[in-house]
């Protein structure tokens, strides 16, 4: 049977099958998935655990069916491990997976950690026999537009809600990361006040005890005191703050203005404007005072030009980012 990752908690409380076949090249999708079988399997009597690795030069495939024709030392149920990196067995491996499947008298659990299979491996027969067998899981990568819905479920797991804009800075910094984010979980939970992850929460993770802080010198900026704002970008910088949740703070609030000045443009009261796009009124003068100093046209000249530092960031862009960020705030300020 195939089982997606998502189902496998949930079908590990109902049963644990004698064969489980995890493949995918997200490791640590797939250490995690091998944990919860494994603790599966001790709970069901699995006390004794046999590691194969099949990458040495050296290794034989008669190790495997040892396994399945070997009774336990105790006489107990044992937890066979096989880690199959390349993720192809080969003609020999592929016929003692079958002949394993056979000979087996179904008390132990066989674990088998694949790297990538592609789909035509997935047509072959020892792969068929084990998900007949049992299950198979194919563990696919978390893409940049999935890690959003990826977050906020491992957030919910851990009892925590996030609100939507956290929830984009969060995502944003993390670019894929995947351990990354799991460290930065364990850290929400500590930090995060009634199970609730906000803006501020995500902030102060990101910049730990920075003396100048992101809203701040977005603030100065949108004030118009160009030279107070890249003071405090460069102190944030000394200070070892990363540059994406500085960009992401900027790149918000230019999309926020030029919404706005569209708004206005079009003739809608000012008043009406900041009203409806949710603008605190302590920071009413601030949002007016950019408001005046640029129209559409060059606010969308500044989202441009904060494309380009996220390209110099991301490596597909020549340019130094940090002086680009630089320049972006001196032209929002001007």
């Amino acid at each position: 049977m195939q089982l997606k990752p998502e189902q496998l908690r949930q079908h590990l409380q109902q049963q644990c099958l004698p064969v489980y076949l995890l493949h995918g090249e997200e490791t640590l999708l797939v250490q995690e998935c091998a944990d919860q079988i494994r603790a599966a399997a001790r709970r069901t009597g699995c006390s004794e655990r046999e590691i194969i690795d099949t990458s040495p030069k050296d290794f034989s495939w008669q190790a495997l069916l040892n396994c399945a024709a070997e009774m336990s030392l105790f006489g107990d149920r044992r937890l066979i491990e096989l880690h199959l990196p390349g993720g192809k067995p080969g003609a020999e491996g592929s016929k003692a997976l079958c002949e394993y499947v056979a000979r087996a008298s179904g008390d132990d659990v066989l674990l088998v950690i694949s790297g990538k299979i592609d789909k035509q491996s997935q047509s072959s027969k020892w792969y068929k026999t084990l998900d007949q067998a049992g299950a198979t899981l194919q563990i696919w990568p978390v893409k940049a537009q999935e890690l959003p819905r990826w977050l906020r479920r491992r957030l919910e797991a851990a009892g925590l809600g996030i609100d939507d804009d956290a929830l984009e800075l969060l995502s944003e910094r993390l670019e894929g990361n995947l351990l990354a984010a799991v460290q930065e979980v364990e850290k929400l939970k500590l930090l995060a006040s009634d199970q609730r992850v906000t803006i501020d929460t995500v902030t102060m993770a990101v910049l730990d005890n920075a003396r100048y802080n992101l809203f701040d010198m977005v603030d100065t900026a949108l004030r118009g005191d160009a030279a107070t704002s890249l003071r405090m970008v460069h102190g944030l910088r000394a200070e070892g703050t990363e540059l994406i949740p500085l960009l992401w703070g900027v790149t918000r609030e230019l999309r926020s203005l030029y919404a706005m000045q569209v708004d206005c443009e079009a003739g809608q009261p000012a008043a009406r404007v900041l009203s409806a796009h949710r603008v605190w009124s302590s920071r009413t003068a601030l949002v007016q005072a950019a408001l005046k100093r640029h129209s559409s046209q060059s606010l969308g000249e500044l989202l441009q030009l904060a494309l380009e530092v996220d390209g110099c960031l991301k490596g597909y862009a020549r340019g130094d980012p940090w002086d680009r960020l630089d320049r972006l705030l001196f032209s929002l300020a001007a």
